[in-house]
């Protein structure tokens, strides 16, 4: 689960993910936000990230958290909360700048203050890294291993998106879903759904079902369909969330366009209702963290 990456997020929101893999058994953002806006977002950050960890369907749960810096130093306790429920903590960056704006040098150093911060709190390694907004490409992957993380989590196959990044996956190996980029560097996408035309000149189509905003817009009953179709084809399913998509009382930046407050607002307060289901439905599938995901792929346990 996952709470970044996905539909978008309105102006001065404070962002935080959690991700989660499933293996099966047999707003608008802007670059430009500044951190003094989200001031006003802490307690509802708190409030949101402790009810994802309060799953009543704990402690079988576990996911991937990708924490923001910036939060991480407003909130450390609720960071070691995480930690100690047995959720994996992972880093975000430090204020949510898109990768692809950032030159190598700024985003090594954003990837490096945050990993270290967040280790300094949960007094152990972090592992893993999302990009804000998926704005990844294969040199920014390479900033990222040089940066001493396991894996990324960053890579959306959708392309309609105009923030998601792009990557060439050619010449890398698969492991599971993940993309073997070295012998000590992974990729993980987001699971989307891949289905080929009926016409085999023609390119597949993908369509995003990999959680967020997709998952608020898109009705119960085919989201459910279009995950069990991925675990059929791909025997493993990455899901993702924002902590502020089940916050139906979040604040509301009245003066976004109507398109983006749509996309942003859309479902909120049915939200939690629908990951019960879900997570229900799916109650046959192992839930781990994207941690050790990669950790048993490189094992060769999965």
């Amino acid at each position: 689960m996952d709470e970044g990456k996905e539909g978008s997020r309105i102006q001065g929101s404070r962002d935080s993910r959690v991700t989660n893999i499933w293996t099966k058994n047999s707003g608008v953002r802007s670059q430009e936000s500044e951190s003094e806006k989200w001031e006003t977002g802490a307690d509802n950050v708190f409030n949101e990230s402790k009810q994802q960890t309060n799953s009543p369907h704990e402690p079988s749960v576990h996911a991937t958290f990708f924490v923001l810096g910036w939060i991480a130093k407003k909130l450390p306790g609720l960071i070691r909360e995480i930690h100690s429920r047995g959720h994996e903590v992972a880093s975000h960056g430090n204020n949510h700048h898109l990768c692809t704006a950032e030159s190598a040098e700024s985003l090594k150093k954003d990837l490096t203050d945050s990993k270290e911060r967040l280790e300094d709190i949960i007094g152990g390694p972090v592992q893993g890294y999302r990009a804000p907004s998926f704005s990844i490409n294969n040199d920014i992957l390479k900033v990222i291993e040089d940066a001493g993380y396991l894996y990324d989590a960053s890579y959306n196959s959708f392309d309609k998106h105009g923030r998601y990044g792009k990557l060439s996956t050619c010449g890398y190996r698969k492991a599971g879903i993940a993309f073997r980029i070295s012998d000590g560097f992974y990729e993980i996408p987001v699971s989307n759904l891949c289905l080929k035309p009926i016409a085999h000149s023609l390119q597949p189509v993908v369509f995003p079902f990999g959680g967020g905003g997709y998952f608020r817009l898109i009705p119960y009953l085919v989201f459910r369909k279009g995950i069990q179709r991925i675990l059929k084809m791909d025997g493993t399913y990455s899901f993702y969330l924002h902590p502020w998509e089940i916050d139906p009382g979040q604040p509301r930046v009245e003066n976004a366009p109507t398109l983006l407050k749509f996309r942003h607002y859309v479902n909120l307060a049915s939200t939690a209702s629908k990951i019960e289901r879900m997570l229900s439905d799916f109650r046959d599938c192992r839930f781990v963290t994207c941690g050790e995901y990669v950790e048993a792929i490189a094992i060769e346990r999965l």
